[in-house]
């Protein structure tokens, strides 16, 4: 793209942005820690669904050390509700090395965030350009689709392809403004069903599978803040494969297995 193309897209993208701009609660905040967990909750989640959790998580938990130093069954009680509760306990893992290796801040450095334990290019690029104002294009599924509507480029195209185009496209010390600005395009003008452009993934039908089973195993736990029996989860779930599910969860540390009950 030459320099008068970028420019009109960049006012373009800007201007409606300014008159249609979505009220977030995540939008009030430049601070990282509260952008850090804002970025991890909405994930593969609806933002509408995700703003209660975070109000209470920030309130409770208010920065790294909090986080750090909260007991598993506690920090899940506040993830239980949002699925994927892998992510409370990455994010805690994260916490701590913060703390031990980076003085209880995040670096302001892409490069040296991609370092951290469970620090993604997404969530990397999020950090830098909402808590910072860095120029890093910050690239969902959503994002992804209206680039390339916008900007008519093959479906086909690579992330890395992707984010060198939307790198030009950031206006200076306005890449806040400018990745926001897309976001709420998709979200309120240009939706995926607009734009007829598929995903690069697709989430599986949740009613039914073995993430619900898992999340209403943690639910349980976290609810009565103690062990549940495996003859319960067998009796809600008698078509599915228990022990392989509950083996998965010993995997990833979410859960203990003793004299046939499940703990945390």
């Amino acid at each position: 793209m030459d320099k008068k193309q970028i420019e009109e897209f960049q006012k373009t993208i800007l201007s409606w942005y300014y008159k249609n701009w979505r009220k977030l609660p995540r939008r009030e905040t430049n601070n990282p820690y509260k952008i850090h967990i804002s970025e991890v909750m909405s994930q593969q989640t609806q933002v509408d669904r995700v703003i209660p959790y975070r109000k209470k998580w920030i309130k409770d938990i208010p920065d790294y050390k909090a986080l750090a130093n909260l007991p598993k069954i506690e920090l899940l009680s506040y993830w239980s509700w949002l699925w994927f509760n892998s992510r409370a306990l990455r994010l805690q893992e994260c916490a701590k090395y913060v703390i031990e290796n980076h003085n209880w801040k995040l670096p302001q450095d892409k490069q040296t965030l991609l370092s951290f334990p469970w620090i993604g290019p997404y969530t990397a690029s999020a950090i830098c350009s909402f808590a910072w104002n860095l120029p890093e294009p910050v690239i969902d599924t959503n994002i992804r689709r209206v680039l390339i509507f916008l900007l008519k480029l093959p479906e086909d195209i690579s992330q890395k392809e992707l984010e060198k185009i939307a790198e030009e496209l950031i206006p200076e010390w306005k890449s806040r403004d400018r990745n926001n600005a897309l976001m709420d395009y998709w979200a309120t003008h240009l939706t995926a069903r607009k734009t007829k452009i598929k995903s690069l993934w697709k989430q599986s039908k949740f009613e039914g599978s073995d993430r619900e089973v898992r999340w209403r195993i943690i639910k349980q736990i976290t609810k009565r803040k103690g062990p549940i029996k495996i003859e319960e989860i067998e009796k809600e779930f008698p078509k599915k494969n228990i022990s392989k599910i509950l083996n998965d969860l010993k995997k990833e540390m979410i859960i203990k297995v003793s004299n046939e009950y499940v703990n945390i």
